[in-house]
């Protein structure tokens, strides 16, 4: 396991790349899925790094609080080289209740996690909807707790999300997060 920091090409402002992708649920989902919604938050994810099972149940009580915001979980990860990344074990994370985000995703070709710059788990990406398209407002961590046992004092996302639905710009420093890197298949 590798200590990775998020970096991506996207950019303020920039639209949320398109996706279809299955998820977990049975269902297939599309950005536009979520047009309704007043933000929309990708994190990049997965079912074994420690990083990313130490910031499920965040995600899963931000999907819970906030009516106004997608939470989506988007697995990219090789599952033949990590089995407990495989799409039936995030069935199994959902039917059992362990994540309740709006959506938990399987990115099986690796392109929506490369189009969105993807680079650790989790990675998060919170979107504004404006003019009826998301635009990135916020690429940082989750909170200031990097060790997957440690309690965080500082809850950066939270901060960016209330910004959103509150209408005001964003003041809350962006620090990258971090986590296991993305396991990419070798091609």
């Amino acid at each position: 396991m590798a200590l990775q920091k998020s970096d991506s090409d996207l950019a303020h402002g920039d639209p949320a790349p398109e996706f279809e992708l299955p998820g977990a649920d049975g269902r297939t989902y599309a950005l536009a899925e979520f047009a309704d919604h007043e933000a929309l938050l990708v994190v990049f994810t997965c079912n074994h790094c420690p990083y990313a099972k130490a910031k499920i149940e965040p995600l899963n009580e931000i999907a819970r609080e906030y009516d106004d915001v997608a939470v989506v979980g988007i697995n990219p990860n090789d599952a033949e080289e990590y089995p407990e990344d495989s799409f039936e074990r995030m069935k199994e994370l959902v039917e059992e209740g362990t994540i309740t985000y709006d959506a938990y995703l399987r990115d099986e070709s690796q392109e929506v996690a490369r189009a969105y710059g993807a680079v650790c788990t989790p990675d998060p990406f919170l979107f504004e909807r404006e003019g009826g398209e998301f635009r990135l407002t916020y690429h940082g961590r989750i909170d200031d707790a990097h060790d997957p046992d440690a309690e965080p004092t500082e809850h950066d996302l939270r901060e960016a999300i209330e910004s959103v639905l509150a209408g005001e710009g964003i003041t809350v420093d962006e620090q990258p997060s971090r986590g296991c890197s993305v396991k990419w298949r070798e091609e």
